[in-house]
């Protein structure tokens, strides 16, 4: 047997240890690549049959011709004449079929070697397509990998089988930081085909993986008892999750956060210390506005549901509680409500000592002071309550601008 055959056979060999095709593809294809090596040898395949067994690498190619009288035969591919099949097998007779085996080696070199460059691409083809077919249809799930590489812009994450998931750094908590050889768990966001190749696409960021992890710490969400309403985030900071549960036996929100936190603190962990306030859903706009604030706590609320806008009073030791850390909480509570929620500080309950900011509409640009009012801060001491990185996250006032005014209010108490 020549090189050039055996090594067909070898890449038939390594065939059957192709891991996410199935046999009967792997059969087709195999088939097909020596169909057309025989179309090519006798310009036609139709009375040629083969059989492939991948088990063990075998490969059986069988040619049928018709025999016919000595002048008759007309197409010298699909019949044979009696003179030359009797220096073959001298029993057979004008009408008989003879069938002979074709070997490998009989196509030549230069047909085995194409062949075999043929088929390795249809199957390196074949396993794009399968791990395409894979992830697809398990977009939204959660997956474990190891990770492989780390660059600037995204990290390669290898999974069990070895495919390459991408995260990029926009998919990641602002807190990882992964090294290769890690093991990192997230959910598989998009799956597409670029120039032929699966490039699927994981986050640590999406809403779904707060979900999935949710439905894999608590059993009542993953069994249907308590449904997920609505999952707003800001991710490694702070999360809102609107729960509900339709059998009124079951607190959701107990069930979410576990005895003494235990639920909720395997996915704060996971998460990198993110935030997580779990509130129960309502169709009371006013109650769900009050909640997704939390933890604040809110004296009245006006709402006007033409613009989806909602004034909230608080007493004045709620107002920073209720904005929160770089204004994430108001923002999460709008998102997860879809109000636009403005705070302002309940009148009456200000000593005699502060003062309102319109009083310094002549030292203050009225622009300025709506900037100060729009994120809760209506009198003076509000705004000097909050540290100048404070103001200049939460506004979009220069520190300069913001110095300047914190200047002229400090001089009104002296």
């Amino acid at each position: 047997m020549s090189t050039t055959t055996i090594n067909l056979i070898d890449s038939f060999q390594e065939f059957k240890d192709f891991k996410n095709i199935d046999r009967p593809t792997v059969i087709s294809v195999l088939e097909e690549v020596f169909r057309s090596m025989l179309r090519k040898k006798y310009g036609t395949d139709e009375n040629c049959d083969v059989i492939v067994n991948p088990d063990n690498g075998d490969l059986e190619i069988w040619r049928t011709r018709k025999v016919m009288e000595d002048g008759f035969s007309e197409d010298d591919d699909l019949e044979i004449e009696l003179a030359e099949v009797s220096k073959l097998d001298s029993t057979l007779e004008v009408g008989d079929d003879y069938i002979e085996q074709i070997t490998l080696e009989s196509f030549g070199r230069r047909a085995i070697l194409a062949a075999r460059q043929t088929l390795v691409s249809k199957v390196l083809e074949l396993e794009k397509d399968e791990i395409f077919k894979k992830y697809k249809d398990r977009v939204g799930e959660v997956v474990t990998g190891e990770v492989y590489q780390v660059w600037k812009k995204e990290t390669l994450v290898l999974d069990d089988e070895g495919n390459e998931l991408l995260m990029p750094k926009t998919e990641q908590i602002p807190a990882d930081y992964f090294k290769k050889g890690d093991s990192v768990r997230a959910v598989i966001s998009k799956v597409e085909m670029i120039n032929a190749n699966p490039k699927i696409i994981i986050s640590r960021t999406a809403p779904e993986f707060l979900q999935r992890l949710f439905e894999q710490e608590v059993p009542e969400i993953f069994d249907g008892l308590i449904t997920i309403k609505k999952i707003v985030r800001e991710p490694g900071e702070r999360a809102k999750v609107a729960v509900e549960s339709y059998d009124d036996r079951i607190d959701p929100v107990g069930a979410c956060v576990g005895m003494k936190g235990s639920r909720i603190h395997g996915i704060v962990r996971e998460l990198k210390n993110e935030n997580i306030d779990v509130i129960n859903f309502t169709n009371n706009i006013s109650l769900y506005i009050t909640r997704a604030l939390s933890p604040a706590k809110i004296t009245s609320i006006k709402l006007d549901d033409e613009t989806k806008h909602a004034s909230v009073y608080l007493k004045p030791d709620q107002v920073s509680l209720a904005i929160g850390r770089g204004g994430h909480n108001i923002k999460l509570a709008g998102k997860l409500t879809g109000y636009e929620i403005d705070v302002y500080r309940e009148a009456g309950e200000e000593t005699d000592e502060d003062v309102d900011l319109e009083e310094f509409s002549d030292e203050i640009d009225s622009w300025i002071i709506d900037e100060l009012k729009a994120i809760g801060c209506d009198t003076a001491k509000s705004v000097l309550a909050l540290t100048v990185e404070d103001l200049v996250k939460r506004t979009d006032l220069e520190e300069e601008t913001i110095k300047e005014v914190v200047q002229i209010l400090k001089s009104e108490f002296e």
